[in-house]
């Protein structure tokens, strides 16, 4: 494997010191970007989200004539029909503790191997909460650990996901994908500022679909008529089962119409 880091490729033993911020406090963020082929899938809108959660953390702006230099040789380095490639920015060399050095940031890209998702999967609900007021509601941080847990309590449970409520009691997201829900034929997905991630597929569903931001309370999961997700290496997949619930058919005829025009829009367009 090759990875880049800050400046250059490196063999897969490649090292950062233990002392960056990214590791000691979680002071970095991320994207990850599906490979299909060799050829990165909307790196564009990626780059533009990496630079929006920069910006709310207050790191500098990341380059990103170095950053797509850096994803061509990746891509380049490591052969692969379909692959996971993550681009992470952090707060660089710092000292011990919250305060932020000045050494500037350091930028990793690496890929891994992946596998096509299942057309549908299972999900639970999880009682810990997302807090849409947080300073870093919305934005793609390395600070993962409630994603941790929770997915943990999904696999738990026999399922590849697990959705959180806000701290108002509605439907926000999942750890790593947003939710959408088939009401009466119409698609509806919680807003920006139910605290969910501005998820770059999820934001092609919108379009694509027309679909429609809308709060949503968390036991509309109990009376949806379908549901799926979405995220890089997901797509839009369907949901067979929440909690003990499963809907009446999957993929319904909505989230199957959906899942046929993102394939067919995403082929068009690799940079949409």
């Amino acid at each position: 494997m090759r990875i880049w880091v800050n400046g250059a490729l490196h063999a897969d033993d490649a090292r950062l010191s233990v002392l960056d911020h990214g590791l000691t406090v979680g002071d970095g963020i991320f994207e990850t970007v599906r490979v299909a082929g060799g050829r990165a899938f909307a790196l564009t809108r990626h780059l533009g989200r990496l630079t929006r959660s920069a910006g709310g953390l207050g790191l500098a702006d990341p380059d990103h004539d170095e950053v797509r230099r850096a994803v061509a040789a990746v891509i380049e380095g490591n052969p692969m029909e379909l692959g996971r490639l993550r681009i992470t920015y952090t707060g660089g060399l710092s000292p011990l503790g919250s305060d932020r050095g000045d050494a500037g940031p350091t930028l990793v890209v690496a890929m891994s191997e992946a596998s096509r998702r299942p057309d549908s999967t299972a999900v639970v609900t999880v009682p810990w909460t997302r807090n849409e007021r947080s300073a870093v509601a919305g934005l793609k941080t390395t600070s993962y650990a409630e994603n941790v847990i929770a997915l943990a309590r999904a696999h738990e449970q026999g399922a590849s996901e697990a959705l959180f409520p806000n701290t108002a009691g509605q439907l926000c997201e999942g750890t790593g994908s947003n939710v959408f829900v088939v009401l009466d034929g119409r698609i509806h997905t919680p807003p920006l500022t139910s605290g969910c991630l501005a998820g770059i597929t999820r934001a092609l569903a919108v379009e694509w679909t027309g679909a429609q931001e809308t709060d949503l309370p968390l036991d509309v999961l109990e009376r949806a008529d379908e549901i799926f997700l979405t995220s890089t290496l997901r797509d839009i997949q369907a949901v067979h089962r929440v909690d003990g619930r499963e809907p009446v058919s999957v993929p319904g005829p909505v989230t199957a119409k959906a899942m046929r025009v993102f394939d067919e829009r995403a082929a068009e367009d690799l940079d949409p």
